[in-house]
């Protein structure tokens, strides 16, 4: 699309929000501190019986015919012939741990597909020249959005690395938006776009959200961690700016992440650098870490700390190729991630769990360097230990709490079953996701999400953006 009418396209799309052509009714944005807004379904007792069951347990394995029992949010049984509760008929259908996102700033989704073709409109200036404008109920539209395209494509956990918190109530707003859709989720606390890099962030909301977290947590659904800046960004971090957000930190015993070596030719020795200033550990994961050497692969394992890497997101900007069969090799947790979509537009994790494997069949020049199972793991239980939660969810055993998806193949794009775990890789969208279950409560059931006005959604975010576009003055 040529930049006149791209840019028509989207004034004219902003143009319908703002003149009544939506309901004034679905116009509506929600409060700033509305609760509101969703009740989110009880915890109730269900089996769904006679589906194909992949636990994504090694020791369990799959079953054909299989029941899953659930009960109070916890599974209480994986196998053959189970009863309790209501009755699911999963017949046709292919039911796996929910997907485990493990990087995304979900508070620029508002922005979606809106990094373009020229520097200017590149992705970094976008987000830092909009960013700047976003009122805590900007983030609330745009973090709401992207948690129910979440649930709708089959995640059950994210993690929201907000690095735009401008004051305490936008992260509050970030917090509110995860805890209505009702997705198990962790909330990275970071720094507001725009703040020079020679000036260290305000750690009040860090301070603020730590202290008061148990009234944040909706009964233990999401956790806080901190999103930090690290020792570069545009050009090298002064470390009397980055130590003290890495001291508080670790004062607060909060898990750290941050972004480093993200371009694979152009960000060399910056691993080496965060181990050596002793920044590195099991309670920091590292976001892309593409320009890594096999030194630099020793320190992350010996350090403790996981990557998550987004190849949809490294790919469309050209960072490069995500070295994940190295790091699996080292035994390091890896997650995968949704990154942004303001850079990549679709949020379908199924989709990047595919890019990541052919990736690694690519570089290999190798059709089976990587299994499909293989990378479903990636989404799944190795996207859980990433996170430090696998004890919880990202495999279907009993005992473990009960997020999990039913896939239906009843539909045009898979329609047949061959082998299950490459048809769901390599052919899953979020239209064949027929039932979402977080923590016992079912948001999706019969391809409809039961605990989010979808048309609401919609309408607060493009009115938000509206006015976003108004205050930055973006014709």
């Amino acid at each position: 699309m040529c930049e006149i009418c791209r840019r028509n396209f989207i004034g004219g799309a902003a143009a319908l929000g703002a003149t009544g052509l939506f309901s004034p009714s679905l116009m509506a944005q929600t409060p700033p501190n509305s609760s509101a807004a969703t009740r989110l379904p009880a915890r109730g007792e269900f089996t769904i019986t006679n589906a194909y069951i992949m636990t994504m347990e090694r020791d369990f394995g799959d079953f054909t015919g299989g029941s899953v029992h659930v009960r109070d949010g916890e599974i209480v049984a994986v196998g053959h012939g189970l009863s309790g509760g209501e009755t699911i008929d999963g017949t046709g259908m292919i039911v796996m741990p929910g997907l485990v996102e493990t990087h995304w700033h979900m508070w620029n989704t508002i922005f979606r597909s809106f990094a373009g073709d020229k520097q200017e409109d590149g992705y970094f200036p976008t987000v830092a020249r909009f960013g700047q404008q976003m009122t805590p109920d900007d983030i609330f539209q745009s973090t709401r959005l992207s948690a129910a395209e979440a649930i709708n494509s089959g995640m059950t956990f994210v993690h929201s690395w907000c690095h735009n918190v401008r004051s305490t109530a936008h992260a509050e707003a970030d917090i509110r938006a995860l805890s209505q859709a009702g997705i198990r989720a962790r909330h990275s606390c970071g720094w507001p776009q725009g703040l020079p890099d020679t000036q260290s962030a305000d750690q009040a909301p860090i301070e603020t959200l730590a202290k008061n977290w148990k009234s944040y947590a909706n009964d233990g659904l999401l956790t806080l961690g901190v999103g930090l800046r690290g020792q570069f960004r545009a050009g090298p971090i002064k470390p009397e700016v980055y130590q003290p957000e890495f001291d508080n930190a670790r004062k607060l015993g909060l898990p750290i992440t941050v972004h480093v070596a993200a371009a694979a030719h152009r960000a060399v020795n910056q691993v080496e650098l965060l181990y050596k200033s002793k920044l590195m550990g099991k309670d920091v994961q590292l976001i892309h870490a593409l320009a890594v050497t096999p030194a630099e692969l020793d320190m992350i394992e010996e350090s403790g700390a996981a990557i998550s890497m987004s190849p949809g997101s490294e790919l469309r900007i050209g960072f490069g190729f995500p070295l994940i069969s190295e790091m699996l090799a080292k035994r390091i947790p890896i997650g995968i991630s949704i990154d942004t979509s303001a850079l990549t537009g679709s949020s379908n994790l199924f989709g990047v769990l595919k890019l990541a494997r052919d990736c690694e069949n690519g570089r290999a020049e190798n059709e089976f360097k990587m299994t499909a199972r293989r990378a479903l793991e990636l989404g799944t239980i190795e996207g859980a230990r990433s996170m430090g939660i696998e004890d919880q969810v990202g495999s279907l055993k009993p005992g473990k709490r009960a997020d999990l998806i039913m896939i239906s193949p009843n539909a045009l794009n898979m329609a047949v079953v061959t082998d299950p775990a490459h048809l769901v890789l390599e052919a899953t969208a979020p239209e064949n996701v027929d039932t979402v279950v977080v923590d016992g409560r079912i948001l999706k059931r019969g391809g409809k999400l039961v605990a989010v006005d979808t048309a609401e959604v919609i309408s607060g975010a493009r009115t938000a953006l509206a006015g976003i576009r108004e205050r930055a003055k973006w014709r």
